[in-house]
């Protein structure tokens, strides 16, 4: 059985406060930088302080929010850090093809022979696409980029996801040169 703060999903941070009537800039997650204020109260991950967005609006990478109840500039920079979550069960259906980060967050991650890899422990973007962090059991954790490339199956009823890697995925050198290319 999922326990409470499994069933909590990361909407939004909030950042530092913008002016002096009590609005912050909050760093969204997910497609539409306005979802996280279409869902009603927000709360921290303890449920002990709740946040109902007044009014937002989308400023270069973050949205400049009025949550109701904050009044100026220093209630508002008291909020700064504090993570917006909602219940898991607010959260429409995602299409085919389609996952929420933190459905996959704590699934194996298995090779192509079946062995285990390792389990993801993060879903991150640096930038240039959704990288899948594994943690091994030993070692460092490493990326697999989120594609169906590298990741064409995923299990959720099991729990598990499975790669297809590269023969040399795992290796520290450099590649050897193509046999194709042209001497210089």
């Amino acid at each position: 059985m999922a326990s409470e703060d499994d069933q909590k999903v990361l909407m939004a941070k909030i950042g530092a406060a913008h002016g002096i009537r009590g609005e912050v800039r909050v760093k969204p997650y997910g497609d539409d930088p306005l979802s996280f204020a279409e869902y009603g109260i927000l709360t921290t991950r303890d449920g002990k302080r709740s946040f109902e967005v007044e009014r937002a609006r989308v400023q270069k990478t973050v949205v400049i929010t009025k949550f109701k109840g904050i009044a100026d500039r220093n209630q508002a920079e008291e909020l700064n850090g504090i993570d917006l979550f909602i219940d898991r069960d607010q959260l429409p259906e995602p299409e085919e093809d389609e996952f929420y980060y933190s459905d996959l967050t704590g699934l194996d991650v298995l090779d192509q022979t079946g062995e285990i890899l390792g389990k993801i422990i993060a879903v991150q973007d640096f930038g240039a696409g959704d990288l899948l962090e594994v943690r091994p059991k030993r070692g460092r954790s490493f990326y697999i980029p989120f594609t169906k490339d590298f990741v064409p199956e995923i299990d959720l009823e099991n729990g598990r996801v499975c790669a297809s890697l590269p023969e040399d995925y795992f290796s520290e050198g450099t590649p050897e040169p193509s046999t194709d290319a042209p001497d210089r």
